[in-house]
């Protein structure tokens, strides 16, 4: 065999290689692109209560229901609290900032957010009367378990 032959079997073996790895890394690669990204929203909520508590269609219905009065009750005061986290930021940034006004925006947004919580409640009281007694049992630790993920995640950052 010649050099030149020899040399040039191998280089096409070589790059026959190459792109048989590039095309198998792309194969993996690919369908980890396609897979839909989870999203936090209604659906997904729905399908956690549901499998959480054992929740019957009707029940799950009734949470649906619920869930989307409550955030039409609550959607307001959600507004308003952003509004006034804006006008907390652009004072705090002013070379002077009014301390008297960002107190008064501060107590503005915990009042705010005290009627949220207290809708809240009610929100909840909601939900245990759909539910059945073992199944509140459940609704009260999933509750908790949420509610104490969200303090601790907030004292991480």
């Amino acid at each position: 065999m010649n050099f030149f032959t020899t040399k040039r079997l191998v280089a096409t073996a070589f790059i026959l290689l190459v792109i048989i790895n590039i095309t198998l890394l792309g194969m993996l690669w690919w369908p980890s692109t396609n897979r839909p990204l989870p999203r936090g929203g209604h659906h997904n909520r729905q399908l956690f209560f549901t499998r959480q508590l054992s929740l019957n269609e009707s029940q799950a219905a009734s949470f649906g229901k619920l869930r989307r009065e409550h955030f039409l009750k609550v959607e307001a005061e959600m507004q308003a609290i952003g509004l006034l986290k804006k006008q907390l930021i652009e004072e705090s940034l002013q070379k002077r900032p009014d301390t008297k006004k960002i107190e008064t925006i501060a107590l503005g947004i915990g009042s705010r957010q005290a009627a949220i919580e207290q809708k809240m409640a009610l929100y909840f009281h909601e939900l245990a009367k759909v539910c059945t007694p073992e199944q509140r049992d459940s609704l009260k630790i999933v509750l908790e378990r949420i509610a104490t993920r969200r303090h601790h995640n907030n004292r991480e950052q």
